[in-house]
């Protein structure tokens, strides 16, 4: 089962946020191209084989656990509530909280059947001093301190910061030997921030503490939630865990996605809630908008129009559903 929860989150490594469909030529400079609406795909792209595995081996079907979340949430009008002002605090549409809670549901952790499952769950994090992020006897402030993460301190931004240390794990360390160790073939939040096994995302949202730790100032200032560090284990999984303060981190999140494709590739992804569905899940929204800015950069260089992020099997689903899901909104 620790194979399964490791697989399901692994879409971020064999998916990446495709391009596609073209739009009129960039100037990235002083233009900004609406994305609008909708799925590019006219069908959904192939689903990550671990959410197969871990849906099908568990006995499930994808309709049945969209259909467990979307009823969790249709049953609770509190959450929604809370969903709507959480949204307003980031300035954000509250589909896009939406559309990444139904899809890490569908197609990674399945919900419990109450909320009241997770505030208990959250409880057992609390006074746990032992959990610490590392591997094995290697912590991650230790792993942050080597020469290749220097390039990272040039960021201000805790989102920015995170952003380039994950990117420099995946291009250096994932499943290489540096420096006399070999590092495991798996994400960074995999290897050092999972607590005991039990798992690499939590919560309601399904959240990876890296997700929480990289958007906590932004949720200190806008919510005055405690500002987190890797240095207290327990008090981030408290905080994703929690309902009530893990949706802070799942806005945040996808705030600071909608800035980075806006700032950074001169796209505006904030109609389309099945891109920051797919940025949501595959994280690095910064490192992701720079790569789609180069590419464009060259195709107007070359003449060409330039290329439109486009959605994974994830965010597909969200735009595919986006009317259904709306009504939960009232």
């Amino acid at each position: 089962m620790v194979m399964l929860k490791r697989l399901a989150v692994a879409a971020a490594v064999s998916v990446g946020l495709a391009v596609g469909h073209v739009a009129p030529p960039v100037a990235m400079a002083s233009e900004v191209v609406v994305v609008p609406p909708g799925n590019q795909f006219a069908k959904q792209p192939k689903v990550f084989v671990g959410s197969r595995a871990l849906t099908f081996f568990g006995g499930g079907t994808f309709k049945t656990k969209y259909r467990k979340v979307y009823n969790l949430l249709a049953g609770n009008p509190n959450l929604i509530a809370a969903i709507k002002q959480v949204a307003a605090v980031y300035d954000i549409d509250p589909m896009h909280i939406i559309g990444a809670v139904v899809g890490e549901h569908t197609y990674n952790i399945d919900t419990y059947d109450t909320l009241q499952t997770y505030y208990v769950k959250a409880l057992q994090y609390v006074s746990d001093d032992t959990l610490i992020f590392a591997d094995r006897n290697d912590t991650a402030q230790e792993l942050f301190a080597r020469p290749q993460f220097a390039r990272c301190t040039q960021f201000t931004t805790n989102y920015e910061i995170w952003d380039c240390r994950q990117t420099v794990w995946e291009s250096t360390f994932m499943g290489r030997f540096v420096d006399g160790r070999r590092y495991p073939r798996d994400r960074l939040h995999r290897v050092y921030f999972g607590p005991m096994f039990a798992g690499q995302t939590f919560g309601f949202g399904q959240l990876s503490p890296i997700a929480a730790l990289s958007v906590t100032d932004i949720v200190h200032a806008k919510a005055g939630l405690p500002l987190l560090s890797i240095d207290n284990a327990s008090q981030v999984y408290q905080q994703i865990m929690n309902p009530e303060t893990s949706l802070h981190y799942v806005a945040a999140n996808i705030k600071v996605s909608i800035d980075a494709y806006k700032q950074i590739a001169g796209f505006d992804i904030s109609q389309n809630p099945g891109i920051t569905a797919t940025l949501y899940n595959l994280g690095n929204a910064a490192t992701r908008a720079r790569t789609l800015r180069a590419e464009n950069e060259k195709r107007a260089a070359a003449g060409k129009p330039a290329q439109l992020p486009q959605e994974n099997f994830y965010g597909w689903l969200i735009n595919d559903r986006e009317a259904e899901l709306r009504q939960l909104l009232g």
